[in-house]
């Protein structure tokens, strides 16, 4: 089963086009995004989940006006591998966050499921720039298909409410993004 979700950027000039599709052994996912932010940039970003929507691996392109490079990221056990090297100071971060999408709230939306809040470490990939940092961030539900974003790491202070659909995919991220339907 695949299924095509697009969002906009609401903070700037910005669109994503993601594909999923579900398959007995899990979720791929592959999106593009095309953004008037730092200059301009186009983002590619691949990624392979279990069947519980928990990341195994990330590949991330950019090409921007004056640089160009891929990233990838692999789960390794409790750690990750960044191109292919242990990064110890991701050890238990629990899933990657691309600063470009709202795709990877996903993750941590769909394991609150009955739970008052959920704090969680992230190997949090920068897009543009193709660095890797461990962050720290809480979800809180707030009511039926709305979720509360608080970041506790390198954006420290930033929060934002969320809507999400059924299958705990952003429909609406406050400051940041909306899904669109292209009809």
């Amino acid at each position: 089963m695949s299924t095509v979700l697009y969002w906009r950027r609401t903070d700037v000039v910005g669109l994503e086009r993601l594909e999923l599709t579900r398959g007995p052994q899990g979720v791929t996912a592959s999106g593009t995004v095309v953004c008037l932010e730092d200059g301009g940039f186009r983002l590619d970003h691949t990624w392979s989940l279990d069947a519980d929507w928990h990341a195994r691996r990330v590949e991330v392109e950019v090409r921007a006006r004056h640089t160009a490079g891929v990233l990838r990221l692999d789960r390794a056990g409790d750690g990750w591998l960044v191109d292919g090297v242990p990064r110890p100071d991701l050890d238990g971060a629990q899933e990657p966050d691309l600063s470009v999408t709202p795709f990877c709230n996903t993750f941590p939306i769909r394991r609150l499921r009955g739970a008052a809040s959920l704090t969680l470490d992230t190997a949090f990939i920068d897009g543009p720039a193709l660095t890797v940092a461990r962050s720290r961030q809480r979800y809180e539900p707030l009511a039926p298909g709305r979720v509360r974003y608080v970041d506790l790491g390198l954006s420290q202070g930033f929060e934002a409410d969320l809507t999400v659909d059924d299958a705990g995919l952003v429909v609406r991220y406050e400051h940041l993004f909306e899904r669109v339907d292209p009809a």
